[in-house]
């Protein structure tokens, strides 16, 4: 399945206004972890406003799709997507993480509607994303859940023994997308913990490899696609991404894993994503059909 032009240039349109919030609510928040949730939000919009079964108006239906966002520490880029969704009051972005909020650094699934789980403590996601593809197996349910992971999250052990069961069970209704920006919080992700080759450890591992361009619309779209229709093997995307992408001074540098925004890095900011979005238009009118 190729993306529609009219697709593509509304799924751009819908990541710019939230690349835009994730800045806004992080300069009001003093600082967040802001370099992954620029990598995420390609990937997260296409889920959410594309490729999953979801209405925001029916977030606890039992057939729903479900998504865990492993690297909970993203937790800012969720919480805009939620609003945007209108299953948080967009206000309440003011008090993202501030004495008194429900919008914790990790977000909690008690407090969040829609939130399938609380995640934060790197490694657990796989797991849970596991059990409830195995429960829609039981129940006979149709629903996919997917697990966003983050790459350096990858040095934990568990994510290898979720993986290794996943594929024991053969649960192709579990798709694992890894956010591959090649850095974590203390360094490159080579330097720190070598993951490569990458690809061909999940291959070991009993599972169908798709690589992708993490901030391609239509290879996002079509790899996801090509994971719903998995029969044999379960499948995980490796999305090759940029941390802090569109903003100049964050884009691929470990350093910006957290920070602050003053009014100068805002400003700067926020004339790089208008920069970047409109180069991704000119993509489009160029390439779009």
């Amino acid at each position: 399945m190729t993306l529609t032009k009219q697709e593509w240039k509304t799924l751009e349109d819908k990541a710019h206004s939230l690349r835009k919030l994730i800045l806004d609510t992080t300069r009001c928040a003093g600082g967040g972890h802001i370099g992954g949730c620029l990598s995420i939000i390609d990937i997260m919009t296409a889920l959410y406003y594309k490729e999953m079964h979801f209405d925001p108006k029916k977030y606890d239906d039992p057939d729903r799709d479900r998504c865990i966002v492993s690297k909970g520490h993203a937790g800012i880029a969720t919480a805009c997507l939620f609003s945007d969704l209108g299953l948080i009051d967009p206000a309440e972005l003011k008090s993202y993480n501030k004495t008194g909020s429900r919008l914790n650094v990790h977000l909690d699934s008690k407090k969040i509607p829609g939130l399938d789980a609380s995640t934060g403590s790197l490694g657990h996601g796989s797991a849970m994303a596991l059990g409830m593809a195995l429960a829609a197996k039981m129940s006979n349910r149709s629903y996919k859940t997917y697990v966003l992971l983050g790459d350096g999250e990858c040095d934990e052990g568990s994510v290898w023994e979720s993986a290794m069961a996943t594929a024991h069970f053969k649960a192709t209704n579990l798709i694992t997308i890894v956010d591959r920006n090649y850095n974590m919080i203390d360094g490159k992700t080579e330097d720190v913990m070598s993951l490569e080759p990458f690809a061909d450890k999940w291959a070991a591992f009993g599972f169908d490899v798709k690589v992708i361009d993490g901030h391609d619309f239509r290879q996002i779209c079509d790899a996801i696609e090509y994971a719903k229709l998995a029969q044999d093997k379960p499948v995980v995307i490796i999305a090759n991404t940029v941390k802090g992408n569109g903003i100049s001074y964050m884009a691929g540098n470990y350093k910006w894993h957290h920070g602050s925004i003053d009014e100068e890095k805002y400003t700067i900011g926020m004339n790089d994503l208008e920069k970047y979005h409109q180069e991704k238009l000119a993509l489009i009118e160029k390439e779009g059909k």
